[in-house]
């Protein structure tokens, strides 16, 4: 009686999606390009600014990878939905593979040494801005891979785990890059980045090609339309979505985490790390809870409350000269933001058609994925005029304001249910 017990309320019980071995495959590379990328994006943050010791700098790297992202999206959803999912992201990871050799082959010595500062950051810039295109495409891809090797029914667990998946990519990249350049340096660092993409293919080529589900052909203007369309028409993804990308784009300090490091907290390339990957340790813990405690009720008022509470958090961090205070909010940050990530991860999965997923995640990627990087260009731009701290705390602010706003304004949201069955009683 105690083992039916048992295997009725067991881990893989509550975690169903954890049982599809395509899924493992998909959790596996999901975490390892993600980690690669997050591990590379701290190491190329943190090269700029010490060879430069320019705020605005910073800004530009995300800029330049923000133009791309938004400029290609609409576009590489459409390609995305005609395409076979599968072969799009083997396509996307050797793209990111030959990148990562230019960007290795521009840290060694020899190489950088011999170029003016002002060219080695527009080699970076211009790298940055081809790894944009890639994940234009990548992001897409990925998503609509997801819909295809896990059943409907276990969205909402599955969402979690990929969640925590990416979360765990962008806390360990991040950590591992800070370890990394103080014990090794920003080109070993890079050339460790290259390794790991190469053994992506390994859990990638595991999973089998899938049915392309648009396969009738249409105007790429017409098809994009009509993924713009079907977004703007539903009231709960529109809302989710733009929460989503001001409050990133309003609250995002990430960027400024160097100028933090140097000017105003003090501690070396270690403590860099750390703080850098305070946020994603915050979310991943996060998301280990809620494998076990998975969210059922009310989550539209959650993702209010999860979203205000992460800019407040933010406004505390920057006002704080104590590394262990900041480090603390920054782990709450992540706590918040991991709640609202699954929240509206659902959502998209949900109320998403399956022939639309590409030009849905394109979509998402302009108003969500683009907005980290715009939100860091905003973030250096703000602390050139304002100040770091003051930038950091008028981007809270802001964010707290667009919770409001959306509280108020999209009632449909407050009382979202992840009950698919009901999602026409939402709109």
């Amino acid at each position: 009686m105690n083992q039916e017990k048992t295997k009725i309320s067991g881990f893989f019980y509550k975690n169903p999606s954890l049982k599809i071995k395509e899924f493992q495959a998909f959790l596996t590379t999901r975490m390892g390009v993600i980690f690669a990328l997050n591990m590379q994006s701290t190491i190329l943050y943190y090269w700029v600014y010490h060879i430069t010791n320019d705020k605005l700098s910073l800004g530009f790297v995300g800029l330049a990878e923000v133009i791309p992202a938004i400029g290609c999206s609409l576009f590489a959803g459409h390609f995305v939905d005609q395409s076979e999912k599968r072969k799009m992201v083997i396509r996307c990871l050797l793209g990111y593979i030959i990148l990562a050799v230019c960007l290795a082959m521009l840290a060694i010595p020899s190489t950088h040494t011999n170029l003016s500062v002002g060219t080695t950051v527009c080699f970076i810039y211009f790298f940055v801005f081809l790894g944009g295109i890639l994940r234009s495409f990548f992001s897409p891809s990925m998503f609509s891979l997801f819909g295809l090797v896990v059943p409907r029914e276990h969205y909402a667990n599955a969402t979690s785990w990929s969640s925590m998946s990416w979360q765990m990519g962008a806390v360990l990249g991040p950590l591992v890059a800070g370890f990394g350049i103080a014990w090794f340096g920003i080109s070993a660092g890079l050339f460790v980045v290259l390794g790991l993409q190469l053994l992506l293919f390994i859990p990638l080529l595991s999973i089998s090609v899938k049915p392309i589900l648009k396969r009738e052909k249409e105007p790429i203007m017409q098809s994009v339309a009509d993924g713009l369309q079907f977004v703007f028409k539903t009231p709960v993804l529109l809302a989710a979505l733009s929460l989503d990308m001001f409050s990133v784009l309003f609250g995002g300090a990430v960027a400024l985490l160097p100028v933090y490091q140097k000017e105003i907290l003090h501690v070396n390339e270690m403590g860099f790390g750390i703080l850098r990957s305070a946020p994603g340790i915050g979310a991943l813990l996060t998301l280990g809870l809620l494998a076990f405690l998975p969210l059922k009720t009310y989550p539209g008022r959650k993702l209010f409350i999860c979203t205000a509470a992460f800019a407040i958090s933010i406004i505390i961090f920057g006002i704080s000269t104590n590394f262990y205070l900041s480090f603390f909010m920054l782990l709450l940050s992540g706590t918040f933001d991991a709640v609202s990530v699954v929240i509206r991860s659902t959502i998209l999965q949900l109320m998403t058609p399956d022939a639309m997923r590409g030009r849905v995640s394109a979509v998402n990627t302009m108003f969500v994925s683009s907005s980290n990087e715009l939100g860091d260009f905003e973030s250096g731009v703000m602390a050139n005029w304002l100040g770091t701290v003051r930038a950091v705390v008028v981007g809270g602010c802001l964010t707290l304001g667009v919770v409001a706003f959306t509280f108020v304004k999209v009632p449909q949201l407050r009382r979202f249910s992840f009950d698919y069955k009901k999602k026409e009683e939402v709109n």
